[in-house]
């Protein structure tokens, strides 16, 4: 019964890692929401503003948009569909980035 489980577990386990495509398409594919700030580096050194943060959001496809503040400290975790702005004690844009 535990080999039996175990299997099972490891199963299930190895299905997440497992991609799918359709139509014979191997292409990737970019999750929706997946972050790309590559198009908005030109903004830094803008001062940062709930306006800015909306065009922030909709022009690198973000789905939540996170606040760098001076001296704070930020989770390490990783997150495709998050943008972050970093900004001085001037609210000037130092960095934009995703995860």
């Amino acid at each position: 019964m535990k080999l039996i489980l175990g299997l099972a577990a490891g199963s299930m386990a190895l299905a997440g890692c497992a991609t799918t495509a359709t139509d014979g398409d191997m292409s990737t594919h970019l999750p929706a929401g997946e972050c790309d700030a590559s198009g908005v580096q030109g903004l830094i050194g803008q001062v940062a503003s709930a306006e800015l943060g909306t065009r922030l959001l909709r022009e690198t496809g973000a789905r939540t948009l996170r606040w760098g503040p001076p001296r704070s400290a930020m989770t390490m975790d990783y997150r495709p569909d998050r943008l972050t702005v970093s900004y001085d004690d001037n609210m000037l844009i130092e960095r934009i980035s995703c995860g």
